[in-house]
């Protein structure tokens, strides 16, 4: 073999080689999709018995002592919470996020707090007119989302209390398809009233009312947290879901390219191949010809 030939022979095994990582990479990023997605369904029969709690309280309180800071307007300061991602090949995953994150944020004059989870999107809201808050690195697999979540209400409660912060939004990518998603946001705090008057509206599932009788406000405060934990869960597993859904995508573009590039290298190495074969063959008719001139004549 010809050192030209070497050398395309490389190109091609270490082509084949990426390859195989890009469809593993392809694989793991559909099969994490799809936990993401179950994982965000799985929570929809638990939201709704909050959603009832929350119903039973708001139908019950004869005053808003205790509830005001949860149901009404004000104008303390707003906490943002983003979901962003910690990894790469991920395409306009981040900038899109903080993007749509400027254009919906930049009409609220008042200050601002952002607590980021994945630390790829830090550096593109620090151009923005915003207080960093704390950050935090994206969990690895569903069984570390909850710690992610417990933290993060940790901190939201401790910043109502201690730094005036009133309005609670939270920021993600939510998946549309397999392999395509859109940034979105969400009011968690103070309830949105349309989404309050919707909830008051609902009938309730059996003909057995319910009913508080004692410690309402702790029983509302602790449907809060199931709502928060919830809600910033949803956020988080689609926020996930749609970081594969990119890496997918990127994947199945890269896979695309491999396999053009693969076709136009095996293609090179046939003909490189099929002359190298064709000049070893008229040197050998050549030197046999020369070998036949040679020939003494008897």
């Amino acid at each position: 073999m010809s050192n030209s030939l070497a050398k395309l022979q490389h190109k091609i095994n270490s082509a084949s080689d990426l390859q195989s990582v890009v469809r593993t990479m392809k694989a793991m990023a559909a099969v994490n999709i799809s936990q993401y997605e179950n994982a965000v369904s799985s929570l929809a029969e638990y939201y709704q018995t909050v959603k009832l709690g929350l119903n039973v309280c708001f139908h019950q309180s004869n005053s808003d002592n205790g509830y005001a800071n949860y149901v009404s307007p004000n104008q303390k300061n707003i906490g943002l919470i983003v979901f962003g991602s910690d990894q790469g090949l991920v395409g306009q995953f981040n900038h899109l996020l903080a993007e749509f994150l400027f254009n919906t944020m930049k009409s609220h004059p008042k200050q601002k707090l952002v607590w980021t989870a994945g630390e790829r999107i830090q550096p593109l809201l620090s151009k923005i007119d915003l207080n960093q808050g704390k950050s935090y690195r994206l969990p690895r697999s569903l069984d570390t989302i909850s710690n992610l979540v417990g933290e993060l209400i940790l901190e939201i409660e401790w910043q109502r209390q201690n730094n005036d912060i009133g309005q609670i939004f939270v920021f993600h990518n939510r998946p549309t398809s397999k392999s395509t998603y859109a940034p979105t946001f969400h009011q968690l705090l103070p309830f949105d009233q349309h989404w309050k008057d919707r909830l008051m509206m609902a009938n309730w599932p059996s003909s057995s009312l319910p009913e508080l009788i004692n410690a309402k406000e702790t029983t509302f405060k602790a449907l809060i947290r199931e709502y928060l934990f919830v809600s910033i869960y949803q956020a988080c597993a689609e926020s996930l879901a749609s970081e594969n859904a990119s890496r997918l995508e990127a994947m199945l573009r890269a896979e695309k390219n491999i396999e053009e590039l693969l076709d136009n290298l095996n293609q090179s190495f046939r003909h490189m191949r099929q002359t190298d074969i064709d000049e070893e063959l008229f040197d050998l008719i050549a030197g046999y010809e020369a070998l036949l001139d040679k020939k003494p004549i008897n």
